[in-house]
């Protein structure tokens, strides 16, 4: 029995505590195993802890089980209405000649059209005259003196600019000194018109050609030759419907006031009429059929007071297709629904794409973490050049103090007047100008944000090294003779480590924050790559921002639940380094 109390006195010293606490504390755990059960006790900081793993995984692990690209398109088919041709109503009158006969002068085309809206029957240019003789509002036969010789007179002498027998050219000087406008001569009625003050012109009027309004759009493409013109014109301004060229029967078949179908030998020929309709691909043949379609839906529009109808059309082989038929000022526009391959925009999230697709068709899962990669990135590198210039600047101006400690001082105050964002941008379009690759950029961005971001941590490292140097331990480390750089960086820096540990974490949220920012602002990570700022700044409609909730919502959380993050972990490390706090 005394034995027993003996070993009851004997270990009476040893705590049987179970709080982590006191005595307990001290004798069981080491520093390191302190601060984490601190750390670990504090649900706050584990949930934070969970957080940020979960969005390394996210970002660094999951893209490896994703069967798409980071810059992947997808597309679908779709029935989209394209521009299939365009049509107006002429207005202008087109001048036709016969095969092989000269084109009409330019100079005489331009007096044609304001001659027929007066209502003048001929005209005179560079001294011939054309006779207008109309058939039908939309149809006139020109008439023109062909000209076999000029007289210029002079001094009573007449010189003629071709050779002549003399009883020709008596009988024509006869007519010009006698004032007469005909000359009968060998049986054949000559013109005789003065051209200008001593000059004359002899010749003969003959057709040489017509103006009309109205065209022609054959099966094959073709142009018809001048006599079918000529004749179909005729017939249909004098009320015919058939007539022969060449052993071909054509026979007229009025479809409308303003225009008719031409058939030869029985088979569609071409459309007659003032409606142009001139497909818009090169390789499209626009029927006869449909161009007539097209004027008989226009006027039935005119009808009905309406500038866009959509119809249907039954192609040759037997099938219907729909069209969009648009008035747009006196111009037009036929539009026809096709089968494309679209990009997959804005499409909502299904099996093949949980969070839907973006503007350009790519998948929001999968560019969200990889840009979940560069937005975690981004914010180690910026806080790494943060706290080391911050830790060797701010330990070199507490150590030594005097004038080192006032020209980094000084230093740190030059850093805190420049303005940020402003820098940023400047040096944001630099490197546009040299062409930097998209994540180039941003990384270079942050690295430079990061170098002038050290002020702060340097002014905590200088603080807390004032208030250490002046300790026993410090004392005992400078009569040991440690150099200067082991005594700073071996027992100072060390001691100030728990409150750079939170600056840093701390500062990961702020850096993410602030790639968000430059990215919105148009200065991160440019289009095809990704980062969760740029995912956001891509939704800068209103329309997408209400309908499209998958493509800003995932990126915003991902941003708040990683600062949250970060800071919840920063809030977990402080309260397990301050030594007077109790859990």
């Amino acid at each position: 029995m005394k034995k027993k109390d003996e070993l009851k006195k004997q270990d009476s010293h040893i705590s049987t505590s179970t709080a982590l606490d006191d005595e307990q504390r001290v004798k069981v755990l080491s520093p390191t195993m302190l601060v984490m059960k601190r750390f670990f006790r504090n649900r706050l900081a584990i949930v934070g802890l969970c957080i940020i793993i979960f969005m390394f995984l996210f970002s660094f692990v999951g893209p490896l089980f994703m069967e798409y690209e980071e810059t992947q398109k997808f597309y679908k088919e779709d029935y989209l209405y394209k521009l299939y041709a365009q049509g107006t109503y002429v207005s202008d009158v087109t001048i036709s000649t016969p095969e092989g006969a000269d084109a009409l002068p330019s100079s005489a085309q331009r007096y044609i059209l304001p001659a027929i809206n007066k209502g003048e029957d001929s005209f005179e240019v560079d001294g011939m005259t054309y006779t207008l003789e109309k058939y039908s509002d939309e149809f006139y036969g020109v008439d023109g003196m062909t000209v076999f010789a000029k007289v210029d007179t002079l001094a009573g002498n007449y010189i003629f600019d071709t050779d002549l027998d003399a009883a020709t050219e008596q009988a024509i000087i006869d007519a010009i000194e006698k004032g007469e406008t005909e000359l009968v001569y060998n049986g054949e009625t000559y013109s005789v018109e003065k051209s200008g003050k001593n000059s004359y012109n002899i010749g003969s009027y003959a057709e040489i050609g017509f103006a009309s309004t109205i065209s022609f759009a054959t099966v094959d493409g073709s142009t018809p030759s001048y006599t079918v013109r000529y004749d179909a014109l005729q017939a249909l301004s004098g009320g015919a419907d058939n007539f022969v060229v060449d052993g071909v029967e054509y026979r007229l078949e009025e479809a409308n006031e303003n225009s008719a179908m031409l058939y030869a030998d029985g088979e569609e020929y071409a459309y007659v009429g003032n409606f142009i309709l001139n497909a818009k691909m090169a390789d499209v043949r626009i029927t006869p059929e449909f161009i007539l379609f097209v004027e008989e839906t226009l006027l039935q529009m005119k009808a009905d007071g309406v500038l866009e109808t959509e119809v249907t059309f039954m192609e040759a082989d037997g099938t219907e297709k729909s069209y969009t038929i648009q008035n747009d000022n006196g111009q037009y526009i036929v539009n026809h629904e096709e089968l494309s391959l679209l990009l997959d925009r804005y499409a909502n999230p299904s099996k093949e794409h949980l969070f839907g697709t973006d503007k350009d068709g790519m998948d929001v899962l999968v560019r969200l973490m990889y840009g979940g990669q560069v937005s975690l990135l981004i914010g180690f590198i910026g806080v790494f050049f943060e706290v080391i210039i911050g830790i060797i600047l701010g330990g070199l101006a507490g150590y030594f103090g005097r004038w080192v400690d006032t020209l980094i001082m000084r230093i740190v105050d030059v850093f805190n007047c420049i303005p940020t964002y402003p820098l940023l941008i400047i040096l944001g379009t630099f490197m546009d100008s040299m062409n930097v690759g998209a994540r180039e950029k941003i990384f270079m961005l942050i690295i430079i944000l990061g170098l002038i971001s050290w002020p702060g941590v340097a002014r905590m490292v200088r603080g807390q090294i004032l208030s250490l140097r002046e300790q026993d331990f410090m004392i005992a480390a400078e009569a040991s003779g440690l150099k200067t750089s082991s005594r700073i960086f071996k027992h100072l820096i060390p001691n100030v480590m728990p409150q750079l540990i939170v600056i840093a974490t701390m500062g990961l949220g702020s850096l993410i924050l602030t790639e968000s920012t430059l990215s919105y602002l148009g200065l991160g990570v440019r289009h095809p790559y990704a980062s969760w700022g740029s995912i956001i700044n891509a939704v800068s409609d209103m329309y997408v921002m209400l309908n499209c909730w998958f493509m800003w919502i995932p990126a915003g959380l991902l941003i708040l639940l990683t600062v949250l993050g970060f800071n919840f972990i920063g809030d977990g490390l402080r309260d397990a380094f301050d030594p007077k706090m109790k859990r």
